[in-house]
């Protein structure tokens, strides 16, 4: 069970360096293992939007949540105290404490091209380190 960062994401849909090493990510886990943050949802819309592709929104939607089984979670105000926390514990920006938190609580491996997590207990993998 894989929480997917959004620099992973993003990576595969403006079609990036990496682009091929995410699609065969994609292509060896099945969509019902991959979970994506409310936090990741949104901010991937907001990077499409400034960059003028939110052309690539919508068909992103239909493949992952309608054609595709990816889970959407979110955290609980509750969770913002573990948040600061873990900003403070490994010096991470909001958006990885969240992803951080969120992997946490519902027991999932972070993908993730950002090194930031390697400091961390949890750590994380890259697209190619992950699978079955």
């Amino acid at each position: 069970m894989y929480l997917v960062d959004t620099n992973v994401w993003l990576e595969r849909l403006l079609d990036q360096a990496r682009s091929e090493e995410v699609g065969h990510f994609f292509a060896r886990i099945p969509s019902e293992r991959l979970f994506l943050t409310d936090f990741s949802f949104h901010s991937i819309g907001v990077v499409l939007g400034r960059l003028n592709r939110s052309e690539v929104l919508l068909p992103f939607v239909h493949d992952a949540f309608v054609q595709g089984a990816v889970s959407l979670i979110h955290l609980e105000p509750e969770d913002m105290e573990k948040i600061v926390n873990v900003m403070q514990q490994f010096s991470l920006d909001f958006d990885d404490a969240y992803q951080y938190v969120a992997a946490e609580k519902y027991g999932l491996t972070i993908v993730s091209f950002d090194a930031d997590f390697d400091q961390t207990e949890k750590g994380r993998r890259t697209p190619d380190q992950s699978g079955d």
